[in-house]
């Protein structure tokens, strides 16, 4: 298991999410909905709305898990942040960064991850918008814009004064 560098901008990074002030926060239906969405029109059982804290990952929104967190160093999310870009692991199995990971070789049994990375209203790549998987798969064309739509439906409701 490789685990995510920190990112070149990570102080700056770290102050905008706290900016955020939703860290620790109770769920929310306007997060949740779009990650119930997000699950049906995909097909997948998991869908998080994480944000990438110094140390861990925290769940804003779930579906299909129990899980409130996870330590930063096997959250495939540490690798979506990186860059702008869509990040896809079609197969955790195949991926020697995921292949060993707990995350993939113990519950919830990661075999395709898709993280949208979530840009706080500064720009800084705070979290994800990911798709889970217990099986390989991949994206389309189509899939991948209906991803980055509801990444930026997200993405308007981490704006400061966004409560629908």
């Amino acid at each position: 298991m490789l685990a995510a560098p920190l990112p070149d901008n990570e102080s700056d990074r770290l102050q905008a999410l706290r900016d955020l002030l939703i860290l620790d926060t109770p769920p929310e239906q306007r997060f949740d909905r779009i990650a119930a969405f997000a699950a049906s029109e995909f097909g997948v059982p998991i869908v998080l709305v994480s944000l990438v804290d110094s140390h861990r990952q925290w769940i804003k929104s779930r579906v299909g898990t129990d899980l409130c967190e996870t330590e930063r160093d096997v959250s495939f999310c540490g690798h979506a942040i990186l860059k702008p870009q869509l990040f896809v692991v079609e197969d955790a199995w195949q991926d020697a960064r995921f292949a060993d990971n707990p995350l993939v070789t113990g519950p919830p049994h990661v075999r395709f991850y898709a993280g949208s990375p979530l840009s706080a209203p500064d720009g800084q790549r705070v979290g994800t918008l990911c798709l889970i998987d217990t099986r390989p798969r991949g994206l389309d064309a189509v899939d991948r814009a209906i991803l980055d739509t509801l990444r930026a439906l997200v993405e308007s409701e981490l704006a400061p004064g966004a409560q629908t």
